[in-house]
């Protein structure tokens, strides 16, 4: 009859095989579907490319002002126009970390996969949201001309011809965010096609003034608009480096997270870590013009 001290030690090779063949299958699957709802977003905000930075890097943002010299007589000295340029704002670009454990009793009752795909699917969600997140507090700090109407069609024509000012004489792609409720009203009136990405619903050309993203962290009344080819992106590397290889992180060749799954014998779980540093920001703050729908 075998001992029970032999029968607990035959469980520790089945801990060994999750390592080397359900991580590196699951964290790739993973990091490929983060990695598209990242490009999904970046080519919804129409950014040409996310920009690798390291870790702790500075990203500048900034306000431009134009202040034009006063017409003088004939033959007199001419006033200049001044164009200046000032930082609005810094921010650190910053390695995110996440961390979710899925227990034994887990992964026996629901099955390995779907008990780790389970709490990854949320995982993600939260990740995702936090990215949105932080790129609609950066759109909020806007400090463009303000502009205002009756109804949300006002808004978004003061909004895009304030757009027009701004970049004036640039050939530019004007993009909107508008609160769904005002976009509800609007439908009351008018029929229009939605399309879904990261998350967002949107509309292409709407009302022919541009691309209008809905976005449920914004106000019933509030409007943002800015113009593509204000928005940037940049996040850090998850692949190579030491930080990959200390971790053994699995990422896709875009690099934008890196993934790995392990086992956590101390307590009998499996351990899902990801690293993410993805942030979307608008270079210029005097270039986001916020709208205001009266009596909204």
């Amino acid at each position: 009859m075998k001992k029970k001290f032999d029968l607990q030690l035959f469980t520790v090779p089945t801990n060994e095989t999750v390592t080397t063949d359900l991580a590196p299958a699951i964290s790739v699957d993973y990091t490929s579907r983060i990695a598209e709802n990242i490009t999904a977003l970046q080519e919804l905000l129409g950014v040409t490319e996310l920009q690798p930075m390291a870790a702790g890097s500075t990203i500048k943002v900034y306000s431009e002002t134009v202040t034009m010299g006063t017409q003088v007589a004939e033959g007199e000295q001419l006033n200049l126009s001044k164009v200046s340029r000032q930082v609005a704002a810094t921010y650190e670009l910053t390695l995110k970390k996440y961390l979710k454990e899925v227990t034994a009793e887990s992964i026996q009752k629901f099955g390995r996969d779907r008990a780790i795909n389970r709490t990854d699917d949320k995982l993600i969600g939260e990740i995702r949201k936090g990215i949105k997140t932080d790129f609609f507090t950066l759109l909020g700090t806007g400090t463009g001309t303000a502009a205002s109407g009756s109804t949300l069609q006002q808004v978004l024509a003061n909004v895009w011809a304030a757009l027009q000012t701004t970049f004036e004489d640039k050939d530019v792609t004007p993009v909107f965010f508008v609160s769904p409720t005002d976009v509800a009203n609007y439908l009351g009136l008018a029929t229009i096609t939605m399309q879904t990405a990261f998350g967002f619903s949107y509309v292409e050309n709407f009302l022919g003034l541009g691309k209008a993203i809905i976005n449920p962290g914004l106000t019933a009344g509030a409007v943002i608009g800015t113009v593509e080819e204000n928005l940037n992106g940049a996040y850090v590397p998850a692949t190579g480096g030491d930080l990959a290889e200390s971790f053994n992180l699995t990422s896709d060749e875009s690099g934008l997270v890196g993934m790995v799954h392990m086992p956590n014998v101390s307590n009998a779980s499996i351990d899902t870590l990801l690293f993410s540093g993805v942030k979307f920001y608008p270079e210029l703050l005097s270039g986001v013009i916020k709208g205001t729908i009266a009596g909204a």
